[in-house]
């Protein structure tokens, strides 16, 4: 509405000096670091928790990924090398660490809602109940958030630890942020890194995983 109205008072289709209130933006304050590192060993071991939420949730709090991302990520971007799993976000792709990668190859080896006629080849990790689709990111918000992981306070909380940890521009291009977004949050949270080149950072470091499984 604010665009159309915009728009309307710039092509002299209404009054161009009607006023139109400032939006207002509500933020959910983020996870603590022992908060997100608490849901995270709770996702990895409570099996009385629906798996394809366990695995949903610790994506979020592990590469701060947004839920209408999540559900577009195919099996074929969960990669095996070797005795390595690798999640592909962006490229390079992300290293899984071990307990992580195990949930992961035991969701998609038992996938929801695969025994429909129309769907038992799909090749979504979060499949949803209608032929060819993935599941809807609304619901998956949703029940994430019943299950004490709000997906934005949890991606808040997972993108500043990787900023106090790594340099803006290498959390950019590993998790699929925006360079200017990721420098802004490093500022606000404190980070380090802020002599840190900016450019093109093809690559990952080396062995990086994500902090938060099993080094408290």
């Amino acid at each position: 509405m604010r665009a159309f109205l915009n728009w309307a008072m710039q092509s002299r289709h209404c009054r161009r000096s009607l006023s139109i209130p400032a939006m207002k933006v509500s933020r959910r304050t983020a996870l603590s670091e022992d908060e997100r590192l608490d849901a995270l060993g709770r996702l990895l071991t409570d099996t009385e928790i629906l798996m394809r939420l366990r695995v949903a949730g610790v994506i979020v709090l592990l590469y701060a990924q947004p839920v209408s991302c999540i559900v577009r990520l195919t099996v074929d971007d969960v990669i095996r090398d070797g005795d390595t799993v690798l999640l592909r976000l962006e490229e390079p792709a992300s290293p899984v660490p071990a307990p992580v990668a195990a949930l992961l190859l035991e969701h998609i080896a038992n996938r929801d809602n695969m025994t429909a006629a129309t769907n038992p080849a799909s090749r979504w990790v979060f499949p949803g109940r209608r032929a060819g689709q993935p599941a809807r990111p609304d619901h998956l918000s949703a029940l994430l958030n019943e299950i004490g992981v709000p997906s934005a306070a949890a991606r808040g909380a997972a993108i500043r630890q990787q900023l106090l940890e790594l340099p803006a521009p290498v959390v950019a291009d590993a998790l699929g942020h925006q360079a200017k977004t990721t420098t802004r949050l490093r500022n606000e949270a404190g980070g380090t890194w802020s002599r840190y080149a900016l450019g093109d950072h093809a690559t990952s470091p080396g062995g990086w995983v994500p902090r938060g499984t099993g080094d408290r």
